[in-house]
C-alpha cells in the first residue's frame, strides 16, 4: 500500500532541513523520485538530502551533466543525483545512464523523473513539490514564499513507514 504525508514547507532554509531528516529514512537502494516546476525547490531539497547522507561534493543541479554521483564520506551510501529534464526517451535514455547498476548499493534521485523512470524500480519514494501560486504569493526574491510538499511512498519498501514524522 505505501505511505502518504502532506507537508508545508515555508523556506528554503527548511526544505534543506526536510532532505536531511528524509535522508534519515532511506538506505541503499532506495529511488526518489522529485517533480515539480523550475524553482520549485527540488534541488534544495536533494542538497539537504546529500547533507543528510554526508556526502562529498557540492549537491548541485546536474542538468547539463545528466547524472552526478557523490561518494559518501561515513560509509553509507552514496548519492547519485540525476536529472532527466533533457531525457526525452524516457527508460531508453535512462538505460544509457545505468542507474539499475548503481541503484542497490545507492540512493538514487531522479529530478524531473516522471513517467521516466519508474521502471527502475516496484519500490520508490515519490516527492512533489509545489509552489504557491495566486495573486497573494510573495514575491520571487522573497524568502517566504511556501512550498506545498507531497510525499508518497510506493510499493513494499514503503509500507508503514510513518512519513508525517517529517512534519515539524
Amino acid at each position: 500500500m505505501g505511505s502518504y504525508a502532506t507537508l508545508t514547507v515555508p523556506t528554503p532554509e527548511l526544505m534543506r532541513r526536510l532532505g536531511r531528516d528524509l535522508a534519515a529514512l532511506l538506505r541503499p537502494g532506495d529511488l526518489v523520485l522529485l517533480s515539480g516546476e523550475l524553482g520549485a525547490g527540488k534541488t534544495t531539497l536533494t542538497r539537504g538530502l546529500g547533507e543528510g547522507l554526508g556526502v562529498r561534493g557540492a549537491v548541485t543541479s546536474p542538468t547539463f551533466v545528466i547524472a552526478r554521483v557523490h561518494p559518501s564520506q561515513v560509509g553509507g551510501p552514496p548519492l547519485v543525483h540525476v536529472d532527466a529534464y533533457r531525457l526525452g526517451g524516457g527508460l531508453e535514455e535512462m538505460d544509457d545512464l545505468d542507474l539499475d547498476v548503481s541503484l542497490p548499493e545507492s540512493v538514487v534521485v531522479v529530478e524531473w523523473g516522471e513517467g521516466k523512470v519508474e521502471e527502475l524500480s516496484e519500490d520508490r519514494l515519490e516527492v512533489r513539490i509545489e509552489r504557491t501560486l495566486g495573486g497573494d504569493a510573495p514575491a520571487a526574491d522573497d524568502d517566504s514564499d511556501p512550498r506545498r510538499v507531497v510525499l508518497c511512498g510506493v510499493g513494499r519498501r514503503w509500507d508503514g513507514a510513518d512519513l508525517s514524522m517529517l512534519d515539524r
